[in-house]
């Protein structure tokens, strides 16, 4: 049975007297279960998940992930294949289960990285770089930057003095 957010009709009033509802539950008051969105290294492909929500519209949902979108120093996003789920700020069974939440800390191959999307309703992983690995390279196309030369400071001529 789906979750159902609204008061149940059977609260009494202080008189004694039964509350009754004005209409019959409507889609708006449901909700629906956790969407569990699963780190799987071992997958061949992502998986999604099309909800229905308020006004006709859906949400998609991500069942499996594989990869998330990482923003890099510089401006640069790079599409990066996640590793293992160290933490969550939700609940660490989630860390042990591989599931990714929003605020979630994980190891890929660029480095340690967090969680900016809620991947349960956007159905992508955005994610930002939060420390480097050893070795890997921070940037999409990562060239060494040459410093420019400073100009050298002309000297100033004294001030003549006020008489």
């Amino acid at each position: 049975m789906v979750l159902y957010h609204k008061a149940s009709k059977t609260k009494s009033k202080g008189t004694g007297g039964l509350k009754r509802s004005q209409r019959d539950k409507i889609k708006v008051h449901y909700g629906g279960f956790f969407a569990r969105a699963k780190l799987n290294k071992a997958a061949a492909k992502e998986e999604w998940v099309v909800k229905e929500s308020k006004g006709g519209s859906t949400k998609v949902a991500a069942r499996t992930v594989i990869y998330a979108n990482v923003a890099m120093p510089g401006g640069k996003v790079k599409r990066v294949k996640l590793d293992t789920v160290t933490t969550t700020p939700d609940n660490r069974i989630y860390a042990r289960e591989n599931i990714l939440t929003r605020g979630a800390l994980v190891a890929s191959e660029v480095g340690k990285i967090r969680i900016t999307s809620r991947p349960g309703q956007d159905g992508n992983v955005n994610a930002v770089l939060v420390e480097a690995a050893a070795g890997a390279p921070t940037q999409a196309h990562e060239a060494p930057k040459a410093e420019k030369p400073k100009a050298p400071k002309a000297e100033k001529a004294p001030k003549p003095a006020k008489a």
